[in-house]
């Protein structure tokens, strides 16, 4: 989906802000009847920059390979911000808001970059996994190392308002008062 991946590298330095790793822009053929991007292709374009995220945490293609592993999304949270449309320029940054030697919890940020306003974020908790046994496996050191890298820098980051979000309903105080009526 996006056209350029930043091709952020597990040797590059760690900045001080959510790392961009891929930018794009939004197809004619995304757009739904509401002349914005189709709900379904914000978590394409999420999904999409997994990889390069995991180039940069040292998870990527070659690792994978060698060490016959891959990763898994357990969850996804997308929050919807504001609309972009199509020809609109766009780049996803990750932030990584914890991790263990199983899972990576991160935080994705869509940034429609012509007019620079959010438009979607997703939280994922991504799974290590053993290939053959298609289980969750403990990751080797020299990732583990980088995220450890990563998270010295990450966890000064504020932490951003929808991470941890729940959806919901609050009663009002009318259907409290009379629950027949709702």
């Amino acid at each position: 989906m996006g056209d350029a991946l930043l091709n952020p590298q597990p040797t590059d330095r760690v900045p001080s802000a959510p790392i961009a790793v891929l930018q794009g822009t939004v197809q004619e053929q995304w757009i739904d009847h509401n002349g914005h991007l189709n709900a379904g292709y914000y978590v394409v374009a999420f999904d999409d920059a997994i990889m390069p995220w995991m180039d940069f945490i040292g998870l990527g293609t070659s690792h994978r390979k060698v060490r016959d592993i891959t990763a898994f999304s357990a969850e996804n949270h997308v929050t919807y911000v504001r609309e972009i449309g199509p020809d609109e320029p766009f780049v996803i940054s990750v932030q990584m808001l914890g991790f263990d030697r199983k899972r990576i919890h991160a935080f994705q940020t869509m940034t429609q970059t012509r007019q620079d306003y959010l438009v979607a974020t997703c939280e994922v908790m991504s799974l290590h996994i053993d290939r053959p046994t298609r289980r969750v496996g403990l990751m080797a050191d020299e990732p583990y190392e980088r995220l450890c890298e990563i998270w010295s820098v990450h966890q000064h980051l504020p932490l951003p308002p929808q991470v941890g979000h729940a959806i919901s309903i609050r009663p009002s105080a009318e259907a409290l008062l009379h629950p027949d009526l709702v």
